[in-house]
């Protein structure tokens, strides 16, 4: 037997043993799961601070009355012949309906189930792959901590919206590929996930580089289990409302022109935060260091490794990718760090204390909740306040809106006041309608693009940030606009002669 086949076989004797050992692992779950619970729920005004999740919530009301998903986009006057690609139609329908039945509050715990799950895959992962209990327990906390970004919100990955089915279902197919035994369960996923987010395509990534793992190994076995699953993951991409469009609505948004100027899309450094960035930064060092110095000699599987560095460059690249670079990294460190960690400690009293610290994170959750309650709504960028006075005074004018509230103005007004752009971009909204738009994001007023875009679409009103002051000197001072309403974060201006 060659070295590289005794060392395949040696790591996965050593995963097949650690997962028997699962039910010695118990305060290790407990205390993953109920300490991050804990931490989600304390973030709660976060989880429900995403901009598109107005938007989400009425698409979902819309599909449930309707019994169908839209063809085009009904709340916009801006959309002309463009087909709305609704790639996260499920996950609307199911947000609505708890939103229905059980309001905010229903939306947090869908969002902290979801991130208990994940925080499970992700230790699953880890013990698995052979690392210790206390080292899957630090690798998998510190993991789940960072990933959903809340210091860089509103672009975080453990929210209120179809961002929450990629990284699960992610993490799923992760941990399933190292136990390539279930690896026919990934189509049934694979159906679920293509309704639920458009970022399916990253289960195919994962699938090719554990097919390419495989070949290396020779395993071809594996390699053939990888390959049936996958051309079952692809069939099952077809069963959606959109058939083989939807394709096209994802390529509609990869690579597409808006991106540079959606801050999730933009570079890590553009989304750094001080102080909130810093244990994130840390932990990318700490990788790098660990890697540097025992990725040689650590036991792991080159899938793992593979995935974490590629992420890692995808991130420092475009910052939505970051949050994969955590999870993915979460076995290397894991077994990095049990090259650190001293082997004395009784692994029997180690279980004892994370079992009590989760017990006492189970008595604070429900405290945590409680103090949070008041948090329980949406951001107020665009008040009900604000939407009366515009269901009121300007129902059916064109109404040129900021981007960020659009999918407020659509879950305040269903349509009652159509609006200019929101946060669906390309995949409901022509090209040059995004080119006028987003030659008008910015502080400084160029006169000429803004008479244009107000000329061109016959805008009635401009629904926009409040402080932005050059605007209001532009269109009160020069063109005689007047400020008809103030909010707390946004202002309205009617053009002169509109009937109000």
């Amino acid at each position: 037997m060659s070295d590289r086949k005794s060392w395949a076989g040696e790591v996965l004797a050593e995963a097949s043993a650690i997962g028997w050992q699962a039910p010695q692992a118990l305060g290790t779950y407990a205390f993953l799961i109920s300490l991050l619970s804990v931490f989600y729920v304390s973030n709660t005004s976060l989880l429900l601070s995403h901009y598109d999740l107005g938007w989400h919530l009425a698409a979902g009301e819309l599909i449930r009355s309707e019994a169908r998903v839209p063809f085009q986009d009904p709340w916009s006057f801006t959309l002309g012949t463009k087909q709305w690609f609704n790639l996260s139609w499920l996950w609307d329908v199911i947000a609505s309906m708890i939103f229905a039945s059980a309001g905010y509050g229903g939306l947090v715990a869908l969002v902290v189930a979801c991130g208990a799950l994940i925080v499970g895959y992700l230790a699953s992962a880890c013990l698995g792959s052979g690392a210790s209990a206390l080292a899957a327990c630090i690798a998998t906390f510190a993991a789940c901590m960072l990933y959903p970004a809340y210091e860089a919100a509103p672009n975080s990955y453990l929210a209120a919206s179809p961002n929450v089915a990629t990284m699960l279902f992610s993490v799923v197919f992760y941990r399933e590929c190292l136990r390539p035994t279930k690896l026919l369960v990934l189509p049934l996923l694979m159906v679920l996930w293509v309704n639920l987010h458009g970022g399916f395509v990253l289960g195919f990534f994962i699938l090719a580089v554990f097919g390419g793992g495989a070949v290396l190994r020779r395993d071809w076995n594996g390699f053939k289990a990888i390959v049936l699953a996958g051309i079952g993951c692809l069939a099952a991409t077809f069963v959606n409302p959109l058939g083989w469009q939807i394709y096209q609505g994802v390529t509609a948004t990869l690579g597409h022109f808006v991106q540079r100027n959606i801050g999730e899309w933009l570079p890590y450094a553009h989304n750094v935060e001080i102080p909130g960035s810093i244990p994130g930064m840390a932990y990318i060092l700490a990788f790098i260091a660990l890697e540097l110095r025992y990725g040689r000699s650590t036991k792991m599987r080159l899938e793992s490794r593979v995935l974490s560095w590629v992420f890692l460059g995808l991130g420092l690249y475009q910052f939505r990718y970051i949050a994969f670079f955590f999870i993915f990294s979460a076995i290397p460190v894991a077994l990095h760090l049990d090259r650190l960690l001293p082997r004395w400690l009784p692994q029997l009293q180690v279980q004892r204390a994370l079992l009590t610290a989760a017990i006492v994170g189970a008595c604070v959750l429900p405290l945590t909740l409680f103090r949070v309650q008041p948090a329980l709504g949406l951001p107020e960028m665009l008040s009900e306040r604000d939407a009366e006075y515009l269901q009121t005074h300007l129902a059916h004018a064109r109404v040129l809106n900021h981007w960020n509230v659009g999918g407020y103005l659509i879950f305040l007004t269903h349509g009652s006041v159509p609006l200019f752009v929101d946060g669906r971009a390309a995949t409901a909204y022509p090209d040059d309608l995004l080119r006028d738009y987003f030659k008008l994001v910015r502080w400084d007023i160029d006169e000429r693009d803004w008479d244009e875009v107000l000329e061109k679409y016959h805008i009635d009103a401009v629904l926009w940030l409040k402080a932005h002051e050059e605007l209001r000197q532009f269109l009160v001072g020069k063109r005689g606009w007047k400020e008809d309403h103030t909010g707390l974060y946004e202002s309205v201006y009617t053009r002169p002669g509109v009937a109000r």
